[in-house]
């Protein structure tokens, strides 16, 4: 085959055929014709439509999945799950609603208040109550029919008014065309029809709100008294167990299986709050008039049942006595706000004090700042070993040594470095646990009982007899009544030393019974607050008490008063540790307690704040002009003199041969004011029975006879002269003592060597003691080893120091 048949016959040419040219087709395609003068449309239209709707998608995907998306979901699934129940429950929610109308218009009709304030009248035996209560229901009653009775005449007027009237427009309209009337009277039958036409509208519609409207006010009357509509939310919010309201309060109170409460409430009562539950500080308060038959200190004695109820910690729960026996008053903190510490104190890096206004202690329960008093006032602070005294009591001297008038005073019975850093500002400063320490603190508080006699001498001299030390009197440094605090820390070491205690015992008795209005303040601190270390009276008389965690209601009484413990004020739900700091504290404001959560200034390894305060407070004294007195002890003005209650007594008979013992107390007053300004007849009687002398009857008055008075000093005068210390080898007692046996011998005869001759000043026990003091035998005995500081300024003839 030649080339050009090949291609011919590739590509249809022309052959020939029979004589004729046949034409060879290929295949057929089908195919449109394309103009290029068109606009084409865009290759990529579709992918691009594709990706907006899938950046769409992606944003709802998003938007779907987001936090609160799924939130409302949830909230939506779980809201649909409870329809049937949210049904019921407004259904029930009415229902409850119209009940409680029901009984309140009960209520009203049978005059129950009143009805019942005549029952219990009645059953208290109130006549006059019961009368008054049966009196305000007949004329409650008389009020009301007369008011029923005058709308219903109101009533009727208007009818007999109006109906006739209506009668006979209806009548001229029968029988009249309106074209015929009167212009005006015409108006008047139009604007019937206009009033006619509106109430056929309004009628049918108001037939439909209002039942409406009445579902929605019952279900608002019957609904459950929680804040906020706790069914329409989840129930697992995070703020669920924070509300304190008077609900949860009837209902905590009502599952303590009080008796009493119990049948009160299955009789339907309802508690009355005179405080209803209101925000104060960092939780909640609430006061409450209980029913009859449940006090206080019954609910008070259920607290931690009534924390559990209220969803609390006992610590966070404070059901303590109001006014009344009857009257509960109860704080609830919010939930932890009693776990952080107090922070750090105010004064650390700055500030100053004037201990007449207080010194920043720590915070209340309310998460405000307590300024405790100083003057005025005395502190007994306790608790376990490790809990916080020491600093607590560190923190009320730091804060009276920023006061650069006041003189400090400071005795550790133990070897303990709590209170080194004070030495600079210190007048009298002991520390460590021999006799020397606690001799000197015994002598501290005599020497304070004598200040405190000097001062009351200087505050009568003041014009206008001034009752107390004042802010004014302190400033003035020529009268020396500055503010005087003497802090004693483990305190019970000194009143169970077996040679010095018994006294130190007394004078301590007698300072804070009396010193506290001369700006002298002691306070005491202890870790073991028994009636055996601490005397009782010490407890009975204290102003501030302070506790923290102690373990028994023995220690917790005796720190902050007798009944305490059983009116709910308890350091016993503090918790080792846990509550280091932590204080439950009496007196120190005008609250029946408080739980402090006190400052703490650090004094430890590698933290020392107290030191730095110490120096400011030094440098503030520096420039006022003043400066610390020096650390040797100058000698006292006078040594404390012990009162001759014979002698005195013998006095004020004044020759006469009988005398009423109540003139005798009087005279006495006049003669003495500060030994004797408080006696009573049990004090005069005990006070002369050493010496047998007793008080008598004459024509029916109590009288004290002069003979009786006067044989009893020839007695003591001849026992004295016979009876000396050198015809007495080895017995410890000073001439002119009591015999053995009689009150107030201190200290014992038991003792190996003989005392010191002050600690014959004044002896325990009963008033009436007698013992003369030997001028000669005082001696200007130091403090010990660690005493750094001064005591008392000495005074100048000139009233100068």
């Amino acid at each position: 085959m030649t080339e050009p048949n090949r291609e011919s016959h590739d590509h249809g040419a022309l052959t020939p055929a029979a004589g004729r040219d046949v034409e060879h087709v290929g295949p057929v395609l089908d195919g449109e014709l394309i103009d290029d003068t068109l606009p084409q449309p865009r290759g990529r239209t579709v992918p691009r439509r594709v990706s907006a709707w899938r950046r769409v998608a992606d944003a709802a995907g998003r938007v779907w999945r987001s936090g609160p998306m799924v939130r409302a979901r949830s909230l939506a699934a779980y809201r649909v799950r409870k329809v049937p129940q949210d049904v019921f429950r407004l259904v029930w929610f009415v229902v409850r609603g119209n009940w409680r109308w029901l009984v309140k218009f009960w209520n009203w009709a049978t005059y129950a208040d009143l009805r019942a304030d005549a029952r219990r009248a009645r059953l208290a035996g109130d006549a006059e109550a019961r009368r008054a209560a049966q009196e305000l229901i007949r004329s409650d009653a008389t009020a009301r029919w007369a008011k029923l009775g005058i709308a219903v005449r109101r009533v009727v007027m208007t009818v007999r008014v109006a109906a006739p009237v209506a009668g006979v427009l209806w009548l001229v309209d029968s029988v009249m065309d309106r074209a015929d009337m009167w212009p005006w009277l015409a108006d008047v039958y139009m604007g019937a029809d206009t009033v006619w036409s509106a109430l056929t509208v309004v009628v049918p519609l108001l037939l439909v709100v209002v039942p409406v409207v009445w579902a929605v006010a019952a279900a608002f009357e019957g609904r459950d008294r929680s804040p906020g509509a706790g069914w329409l939310v989840r129930p697992d919010r995070d703020d669920a167990d924070s509300w304190i309201d008077e609900r949860m309060i009837s209902k905590a109170l009502a599952h303590l299986g009080i008796a009493p409460l119990d049948r009160f409430y299955r009789d339907g009562g309802e508690l009355v709050y005179t405080v209803a539950a209101r925000k104060d500080g960092d939780g909640t308060f609430a006061q409450v008039r209980l029913p009859l038959g449940v006090t206080a200190d019954m609910v008070a004695a259920r607290r931690s049942k009534l924390a559990a109820n209220l969803g609390r910690a006992s610590l966070e729960t404070w059901p303590t006595k109001g006014d009344e026996d009857g009257v509960l008053d109860l704080w609830v903190a919010d939930k932890g706000v009693l776990r952080g510490g107090a922070g750090g104190w105010p004064l650390v890096h700055d500030g100053q004090v004037d201990v007449f206004e207080g010194v920043p202690f720590g915070l209340s329960q309310r998460g405000t700042v307590i300024n405790a008093p100083l003057v005025g006032v005395n502190w007994l602070i306790g608790g376990r070993p490790g809990q916080g005294k020491s600093a607590a009591l560190r923190t009320l001297l730091l804060g009276a040594a920023l006061d650069p008038t006041a003189e400090l005073w400071a005795f550790v019975m133990g070897e303990s470095p709590d209170f080194e850093p004070f030495r600079p500002r210190l007048s009298r400063y002991g520390m460590g646990m021999d006799d020397s320490v606690a001799e000197a603190a015994t002598q501290a508080l005599a020497d304070l009982l004598s200040e405190m006699e000097r001062r009351g001498k200087i505050l009568g001299e003041q014009p206008g007899r001034p009752p107390k030390v004042s802010r004014k009197l302190a400033d003035k440094a020529g009268l020396g009544l500055h503010p005087l605090v003497c802090g004693i820390d483990e305190c019970h070491e000194l009143f169970q030393h077996p040679k010095f205690g018994k006294k130190a015992a007394e004078l301590a008795v007698r300072l804070i019974k009396r010193g506290r209005k001369y700006g002298i303040v002691l306070l005491l601190a202890t870790q073991s607050p028994t009636k055996d270390s601490i005397p009782r009276e010490v407890t009975r008389n204290v102003s501030c008490g302070a506790a923290f965690s102690v373990a028994d209601q023995v220690a917790n009484d005796g720190l902050l008063g007798s009944g305490k413990y059983a009116a709910g004020i308890r350091a016993t739900e503090l918790r080792i540790n846990t509550d280091r700091g932590t204080c439950v504290a009496v007196g120190i404001t005008d609250e029946t307690f408080e739980l402090v959560r006190t400052f703490y200034v650090p004094f430890e390894d590698g933290a020392d704040d107290v030191t730095p305060v110490i120096a400011r407070a030094v440098a503030l004294i520096e420039e006022m002009g003043r400066a610390v007195e020096s650390s040797a002890r100058p000698q006292l003005d006078a040594a404390p003199v012990v009162a001759d209650h014979l002698a005195d007594v013998a006095a004020v008979l004044n020759g006469e041969k009988r005398l009423r013992t109540q003139v005798i107390l009087n005279r006495l007053a006049r003669h003495d004011p500060g030994e004797y300004g408080e006696w009573t007849f049990r004090d005069l009687t005990a006070a002369l029975a050493p010496y047998g002398v007793a008080p008598v009857k004459s024509d029916g008055n109590k009288v004290i006879r002069a003979d009786d008075v006067a044989a009893a000093l020839a007695r003591r005068d001849r026992d004295d002269a016979g009876s000396g210390a050198d015809d007495r080898p080895g017995d410890g007692r000073d001439a002119g003592r009591d015999p053995a046996g009689t009150q107030g011998l201190l200290p014992d005869g038991s003792l190996p060597e003989s005392p010191p001759s002050d600690l014959g000043e004044h002896g325990s026990g009963t008033p009436g003691t007698h013992r003369r003091r030997d001028p000669g035998s005082d001696r200007n005995r130091g403090d010990s080893g660690t005493d750094d500081g001064p005591s008392l300024p000495l005074r100048r003839p000139d009233g100068g120091r």
